[in-house]
């Protein structure tokens, strides 16, 4: 079951993460359920693996692509398209804003914090077990806490993201999921979704997990696997 989130809703985790495949992912497969979907590119930190890259799927789809003005598309600057502020006052179905890794790209959400008054806003921390600060509860806790300090926004949901990319196996899911659930069980957050790439979800037994399964078509790569 895919999840079935509205609203405007922010995807943040530590770099690495796989939070900009997550997002990409989650307004591609909304899209196609019939919603109208917008995703700004807030990702300011890392230089390979970001949602403009994507721009041309999404669009096809018929998600409204947000992206910083042409002459800054590939500056790691903090320029914020009036267009980003303007999709936050008025949203979609699904609104979501793609925020750099780590509590350095979280920063980014907070010169948007006027914006964000009076609206219902929430925040999923992506999760990779096989990251180094994600590797147990308490790292994942940390960075969570580090994330809302820069952003000054609070988490309201955890996802699992559990890859090892191309060496992905069906247990590698498991234990992203149960650590999730450990996280979630300790700071009180749900645990919204969980994801599992296209190749490895016909191995799963989706009746071991208790929440929706976001499938991920990898539709981003580095430089040295697109040449």
């Amino acid at each position: 079951m895919d999840p079935d989130l509205n609203g405007i809703v922010i995807i943040a985790g530590n770099y690495g993460s796989g939070k900009t495949e997550t997002a990409i992912n989650l307004a591609a497969r909304a899209a196609m359920a019939g919603k109208k979907v917008k995703i700004a590119d807030l990702d300011l930190v890392n230089p390979y693996f970001r949602t403009r890259e994507a721009r041309i799927s999404l669009e096809k789809l018929g998600v409204e692509v947000v992206l910083p003005d042409k002459k800054y598309m590939h500056a790691d600057l903090p320029i914020l398209s009036p267009a980003v502020a303007d999709m936050i006052r008025n949203p979609a179905q699904l609104t979501l804003l793609d925020a750099g890794g780590d509590d350095v790209g979280a920063t980014v959400l907070a010169a948007l914090a006027d914006f964000f008054k009076n609206r219902e806003v929430s925040m999923l921390q992506v999760i990779n077990p096989f990251r180094p600060s994600t590797e147990d509860t308490a790292g994942c806790i940390k960075i969570g806490k580090e994330i809302e300090e820069s952003s000054k926004l609070k988490i309201t949901g955890l996802v699992s993201n559990a890859n090892l990319i191309d060496e992905t196996e069906p247990e590698h899911i498991l234990t992203g999921y149960e650590l999730a659930k450990d996280v979630s069980r300790k700071t009180g957050l749900k645990l919204e979704f969980i994801t599992a790439s296209t190749q490895v979800l016909p191995e799963l037994d989706l009746d071991r997990f208790d929440c929706p399964v976001l499938p991920i078509d990898r539709k981003l790569l580095p430089p040295w696997k697109s040449i």
